[in-house]
C-alpha cells in the first residue's frame, strides 16, 4: 500500500515546496547515491525563433531545478535530463534547452542534457501486441523522475505520469499510436508506454495547468499545485481528479488499472497533504464545435458557410494537430461574409469524404495517401507533406477559393504571438518560472 501513496501540495517557494512534496510520498527513498537517474520534463514541442505561452504546455524550469538539486543533496552524480521535442528542425531542441535554462541546469549541477532523437533506440515488448522503440538513456537508468505537467488533453482527456513517457519513445512508434485502428485500441497502446520503466517518482508540475491541452491554444490558469507518488498510475488517478475526471472514464488510465490488476479510483490510493477536494477543479478537455460536429463553435457562431472543418479524432498525430490551430485562425481571418462553395478539409488517418462536396482538401500525407483514388471526391486538393507545410496548406486553402493571410501561416511566430497576446498583463503568468538565473 507505501507504493500507493499521492502527496498533494500547494507550491509557494522555490525548493521547499519541491521537496515537501517528495518527501510526504517517499518519492526519493532508497535511490542509492550510484544511481544512474533520468530526468523527463514535458516539453512536447518548441516554436522557432517566437516566444509562444509554456504555462500549462512544459514543465517549469523552476520545477527541474528544484528536483536537480534534491538529488544533488542526496549525493547522485549521475544525472541526464533528456525529451524528445516535437520538431521541424535539428536545431530547435538546443534552442528549447537553452531558452529553459538547461544548459546552465547541465553546467551547474554536472548534468547531462540529451536530444533523445539523436540518441540511440531500443524495440521493447510491452504486451498484448504493443511494441515501441524506447530511448535507451532512459531504459538503462537506475532510476527515472517524470515530470509531467498537469493538463488535459484534446485526444486522450488527460496528459500526465504515463502519457509523458510517450516523448521517449521514437517518431515511428509515435505515428504507430495514432494509426492504431481503433480509438480503444489507441487508448491501449497509450496505457502501456509506462510498464518497462525503471522504478520512477512521478512529479506532477501544476504550478501551471492546462485546460483544453495539450497545445497552448488551450486556456492556462495558475494552480499552484504539486502532486508526486512513486506510482505513476496512483499519482494520474489523483491528477485526474483533480482535473475534474473520472479516471474510469479516461480509457487509458481504465487499461492501466486492469493491466495492474487494479481499479481506476482512490480505493487503494493514500493521498496526503492538501484534501484532494480543496484543489480540485474542473478543467474541460475539449474544443467545442457546432452539433454536426463540421465546424468548432466559434466559427460556426461568426456565420461561416460552406465549410467543413470536422472535429479531430484520435488518429491525428500532434504534428498535424499543431497545425490545425493557425489553420483555423487563418480561416476566421479570411472570412468575410459571402458563403465558400462547399468545401471540406479532412486531417488525420480515418476520415472520410462526404459524397457530394465540391472541394475536397486532404490535409497531410496520411490523409493523401488514404484517400488519393477516392471517386468520393470531386475537386482534390492534395496537401502532402508530414507535417505538410504552411505554404502549401495556403497555396491549397486560395486554390480552394479561401483568401487565408499568407504571412499569418507562413509566419511561425504569428498565431503563437496572438496566443501570448491573451494573457499580457497578467500578473499570475510569469516567466521567470521558465528561466534558470
Amino acid at each position: 500500500m507505501d507504493s500507493h501513496v499521492v502527496s498533494i501540495v500547494r507550491y509557494r517557494e522555490p525548493l521547499s515546496s519541491v521537496r515537501e512534496a517528495v518527501e510526504l510520498c517517499g518519492g526519493l527513498d532508497h535511490v542509492a547515491p550510484d544511481s544512474k537517474v533520468f530526468l523527463k520534463p514535458n516539453v512536447v514541442f518548441w516554436v522557432d525563433g517566437s516566444d509562444f505561452p509554456k504555462w500549462g504546455v512544459v514543465t517549469t524550469s523552476r520545477v527541474i531545478e528544484d528536483m536537480v538539486v534534491l538529488l544533488k543533496e542526496r549525493g547522485i552524480r549521475k544525472i541526464a535530463l533528456g525529451e524528445g521535442i516535437v520538431s521541424s528542425s535539428r536545431s530547435i531542441p538546443a534552442q528549447a534547452f537553452r531558452s529553459l535554462g538547461y544548459e546552465r541546469i547541465g553546467k551547474r549541477y554536472g548534468v547531462e542534457i540529451l536530444d533523445i532523437h539523436q540518441r540511440p533506440f531500443e524495440q521493447v515488448d510491452l504486451g498484448g501486441g504493443v511494441r515501441f522503440r524506447f530511448n535507451s538513456d532512459i531504459l538503462h537508468s537506475d532510476f527515472v523522475v517524470n515530470l509531467p505537467v498537469l493538463k488535459t488533453h484534446s485526444q486522450t482527456i488527460v496528459s500526465l505520469g504515463i502519457k509523458n513517457i510517450k516523448g521517449t519513445i521514437d517518431l515511428p512508434s509515435r505515428k504507430k499510436c495514432h494509426a492504431a485502428p481503433s480509438e480503444e485500441e489507441f487508448h491501449f497502446m497509450i496505457s502501456r508506454l509506462a510498464d518497462r520503466m525503471p522504478p520512477m517518482f512521478t512529479l506532477i508540475d501544476g504550478i501551471y495547468s492546462m485546460e483544453r491541452g495539450p497545445g497552448y491554444d488551450g486556456r492556462p490558469r495558475r494552480s499552484n499545485l504539486l502532486i508526486g507518488s512513486k506510482d505513476i498510475l496512483s499519482v494520474d488517478i489523483v491528477g485526474c481528479n483533480i482535473l475534474g475526471h473520472d479516471p474510469a472514464q479516461v480509457p487509458y488510465l481504465a487499461f492501466a488499472a486492469h493491466n495492474r490488476g487494479r481499479s481506476a479510483d482512490m480505493s487503494d490510493v493514500r493521498q496526503v497533504g492538501e484534501p484532494l477536494e480543496k484543489v480540485s477543479s474542473f478543467h474541460d478537455n475539449r474544443f467545442v464545435f457546432n452539433e454536426e460536429g463540421t465546424l468548432p463553435l466559434p466559427l460556426s457562431k461568426m456565420g461561416i458557410r460552406g465549410l467543413s472543418f470536422r472535429k479531430y479524432d484520435y488518429s491525428i498525430c500532434t504534428y498535424c494537430s499543431l497545425i490545425s490551430s493557425p489553420v483555423l485562425a487563418a480561416v476566421a481571418k479570411a472570412w468575410k461574409g459571402s458563403p465558400w462553395d462547399d468545401i471540406e478539409i479532412l486531417t488525420g488517418k480515418v476520415m472520410r469524404p462526404t459524397p457530394g462536396k465540391k472541394t475536397t482538401i486532404l490535409l497531410g500525407k496520411c490523409m493523401v495517401q488514404a484517400h488519393k483514388d477516392n471517386p468520393c471526391i470531386g475537386e482534390m486538393i492534395a496537401v502532402k507533406g508530414c507535417p505538410p507545410r504552411m505554404k502549401e496548406i495556403a497555396d491549397g486553402l486560395h486554390r480552394a477559393g479561401i483568401p487565408v493571410e499568407r504571412s499569418f501561416l507562413e509566419d511561425p511566430g504569428r498565431f503563437p504571438a496572438m496566443m501570448l497576446s491573451r494573457l499580457k498583463g497578467d500578473a499570475d503568468f510569469d516567466e521567470r518560472f521558465y528561466r534558470v538565473e
